[in-house]
């Protein structure tokens, strides 16, 4: 008989019932092949003796087995596993390793194997980010309390049904309005696509853009995922120089002389990672191209809201007028990470495409969500928001760059950011940023180590420091640490 007595072990505290773990137990014994089919089980008196359990329990375990199909009763000879299973082997499957996918329990390919997941912040103290909001600004027990408000209403619950995929029409609107107020970018609420982030806005465009061997104009330097979705649909990169005026249209005009691309996806407000913003004439000169080329615009504006030292730039889509130019901005960034809301912009038959794509990857956003934001936006609490949190990033801006001017002269290079929540820093070649990485994060400081903005182009003993999620006594002693680690 089979030690039952290390097999078949209860947790009187679990909340799960004890016959219930009896069987699952069982079950569990069948299915690795430890119990074969037509296997005589121990008499529910035997059972009980060796678990410490009443046999009345083991009789319920039992009929549950029953009545699952697993088990059966043959009068005068007790309980048997079910005859007519087929047979399940216990031999382990190979170890299929990292590469070797075919060797495992089946086949498929690992697309994404120079893309390893982002690093959990939620699991992160101290911190300086890659340029991320300070979460503790963000107004989110007004946003609950509207969320719970319009839950109870009346007309609440039908937004707990199936909605548009296009996102709720009155977050839109909402949307729509900011937009014509902060941008001057007016179009109508149709030509609007709520989204899970600005990261999906890429991936729908990139989806309905590209097709495989399709070139997309990209900078040396740029946003490492943007980078991975344009590859992962097939797309080849053409890498186009960056300098302190952003993309180097005049190059990229040089490349369409001979090489058609189907889009060009560029970061003109704070580009990522080096947060240079693109001057007025090569954004028009782009615009111009496009016209000529007929090629789309992937404009990537995801921190329009944070320029400290003078009027941000208005974006591409706000001046084009061929509606080359695909739009996609972030509540996310502006707000809280967590709160996946963002937006794209475009021609409405781009825009129900891609609500037809993004029904099949996410039926659709939380609407309830999307409609307290909306109400957010109506009652001005947003606006609030962003005005209260641009005087904060803009002190902790200059305080941080202070520091780093001060404590940090030989070690690290810079130019203060016109906006944004990051500073672009250039480390001495002789820092080691793996290094000191780790030895910061032995002394509690989380901070990058630069491999994120590198790319087969564009490899640089540089990363991009947040300031923006740091209060003044996080961030002097963030900065005592990372002093500490280069003495």
């Amino acid at each position: 008989m089979l030690p039952y007595k290390s097999l078949i072990q209860v947790d009187r505290k679990s909340s799960v019932t004890l016959y219930i773990q009896v069987c699952n137990r069982f079950i569990s014994l069948i299915t690795n092949g430890t119990l074969r089919p037509s296997d005589l089980l121990p008499s529910s008196r035997i059972l009980a003796g060796l678990v410490g359990i009443n046999r009345h329990t083991v009789r319920l375990a039992y009929d549950e087995l029953i009545s699952q199909g697993w088990a059966e009763s043959i009068e005068r000879k007790g309980i048997f596993v079910l005859s007519r299973l087929p047979e399940l082997s216990n031999a382990k499957l190979p170890d299929s390793g990292k590469n070797k996918n075919s060797d495992g329990a089946f086949i498929w390919t690992n697309k994404f194997e120079h893309a390893p997941p982002s690093e959990n912040l939620q699991r992160t103290g101290l911190a300086i980010d890659d340029g991320f909001p300070d979460v503790r600004l963000a107004p989110v027990d007004q946003l609950m309390r509207e969320y719970r408000s319009i839950s109870r209403k009346f007309y609440g619950r039908n937004f707990l049904k199936y909605g548009s995929s296009q996102g709720s029409e009155h977050l839109r609107a909402s949307i729509n309005n900011y937009l014509s107020n902060t941008r001057g970018l007016v179009v109508p609420v149709e030509n609007i696509l709520i989204t899970k982030g600005s990261q999906m806005g890429i991936y729908l465009a990139a989806r309905l853009l590209l097709d495989p061997s399709d070139y997309i104009a990209v900078g040396i330097s740029n946003y490492r995922t943007a980078d991975t979705t344009f590859r992962h649909v097939g797309a080849n990169l053409l890498r186009i120089p960056m300098d302190e005026n952003g993309m180097d249209i005049d190059y990229l005009e040089s490349v369409l002389q001979h090489k058609k691309i189907k889009a060009v996806y560029i970061i003109p407000h704070h580009h990522c990672p080096t947060t240079v913003t693109m001057s007025v004439e090569r954004r028009l000169k782009l615009l111009n191209l496009a016209k000529e080329y007929r090629f789309a615009i992937i404009e990537d504006d995801y921190d329009f809201d944070f320029h400290y030292d003078n009027k941000p730039y208005l974006p591409l889509a706000s001046i084009d007028h061929n509606q080359n130019v695909i739009y996609i901005g972030s509540i996310t960034k502006t707000f809280a990470p967590a709160m996946r809301i963002g937006f794209l912009v475009a021609p409405s038959a781009f825009i129900q495409a891609a609500s037809a794509l993004r029904e099949l990857i996410d039926r659709q956003g939380d609407t309830l969500l999307e409609e307290a934001f909306a109400v957010m936006f109506d009652n001005g609490e947003m606006d609030r928001h962003f005005r209260k949190s641009l005087k904060i990033y803009k002190q902790r801006r200059n305080l941080f760059c202070q520091i780093l001017k001060t404590d940090f002269g030989q070690q690290i290079q810079f130019k203060i950011p016109e906006g944004g929540l990051a500073v672009w820093s250039n480390f001495d070649e002789s820092i080691d940023l793996a290094k000191m990485s780790a030895d910061a994060l032995k002394k509690g400081l989380y901070i990058g180590d630069g491999s994120f903005n590198q790319n087969e182009s564009f490899v640089t003993n540089a990363m991009r420091m947040g300031f923006a999620s740091l209060d003044e006594k996080e961030m002097v002693r963030a900065l005592d640490i990372l002093k500490g680690i280069f003495r």
